[in-house]
């Protein structure tokens, strides 16, 4: 149960924290300028008992209907890990698989997605930042990589859309990523604000295709022939042209990690510029306490659209199959992958 106050108080902000557990100045910042949210990272999570003791905690102090999420993509995006977690196959290598059979695919696809979202969920997760659905393109910088199903957009929509449907099952809320499409990025942005010259019908074919999943996280990277001067996280333009109108995205649509070098400004202001461009949430992962602080006291509260956005993710995220069993969903897959 969360705290006593109403989700309209909630700031449209997504914040990481420091720490194994919820010290009192975090705990007293949380509850006195609630955030929509906190993502949690390696450096919050060691063992099962301790990782449940936390989102406890966090759930305890964040007003009801506030969500907790992880990156758990599996592959090398991974916080949780062996040895109190499974490993999970990267997006290649499930797409690997799909390219021989399939169907063989597409299973394997629901069930990384379902393992995921079980393991996710029983440790007090509410949302997943997973699948990827930018293309795996060669020549490019391999931030995207393994972590993309394919370079063919049809592959990588259906198995993107397996694989959320199966996070849903496990009893997570899904977020797609990166819109409008982040394939053919030529640097890192969490080093460097990539360039490219535009986004093709090929990058928004797999988005367009999952447009009614319930997440979407926007891209740092600048489309020069749609906004020279702001990347896509920061461009109403992309947002409203592109993301909502030509991909036709109507989800509650938070912006990637805006403490990447990608992006400059104080953290209140790259906030502020991401909200402006019309995210429904901004995401501040850095977790540094005077940051934090800074940013909800400049944040505005959620919006009535993007509190509504909020309330459908999680009406769909009831999908989930009390019945799963977690043995059973690696085993199956690991039978997949091993044919």
């Amino acid at each position: 149960m969360g705290a006593n106050m109403g989700e309209a108080s909630m700031r449209a902000v997504i914040l990481g924290i420091a720490g194994l557990t919820l010290d009192q100045q975090t705990a007293d910042l949380l509850r006195d300028m609630p955030p929509a949210g906190i993502i949690l990272f390696s450096r919050n999570i060691d063992t099962p008992d301790q990782l449940r003791s936390l989102t406890d905690d966090l759930h305890a102090v964040l007003p009801l209907g506030a969500v907790i999420l992880v990156d758990q993509e599996g592959g090398r995006v991974a916080r949780l890990r062996p040895p109190h977690w499974a490993s999970h196959p990267s997006a290649r290598q499930i797409g690997a698989l799909f390219n021989r059979a399939p169907a063989r695919g597409l299973r394997a696809a629901f069930l990384t997605g379902a393992a995921i979202g079980k393991s996710c969920h029983d440790m007090g997760f509410d949302v997943v930042c997973a699948p990827v659905l930018d293309l795996a393109l060669p020549g490019f910088d391999p931030v995207i990589g393994d972590r993309g199903f394919s370079s063919d957009p049809s592959s990588v929509a259906c198995l993107g859309r397996a694989m959320a449907f199966g996070l849903g099952a496990g009893g997570v809320q899904p977020v797609i990523k990166h819109l409008p499409g982040h394939g053919r990025a030529m640097v890192d942005s969490h080093v460097a604000l990539p360039s490219c010259d535009d986004v093709s019908d090929d990058d928004m074919a797999p988005f367009i295709i999952n447009a009614d999943l319930p997440w979407a996280m926007t891209a740092h990277l600048l489309y020069r022939a749609r906004d020279a001067l702001r990347p896509a996280t920061l461009s109403p333009r992309i947002v409203q042209e592109v993301i909502r109108s030509r991909i036709g995205f109507d989800g509650l649509l938070i912006s990637d990690d805006l403490a990447m070098q990608a992006i400059t400004g104080a953290p209140e202001q790259r906030v502020l510029a991401a909200l402006v461009a019309g995210c429904d949430l901004a995401l501040y992962c850095a977790g540094e306490h005077a940051d934090n602080r800074a940013v909800l006291e400049a944040c505005p509260p959620l919006t009535a659209e993007a509190q509504a956005r909020m309330d459908a993710a999680r009406a769909w995220a009831t999908s989930r199959d009390d019945q799963l069993d977690l043995d059973a969903l690696l085993a199956e897959r690991a039978e997949l992958l091993g044919s």
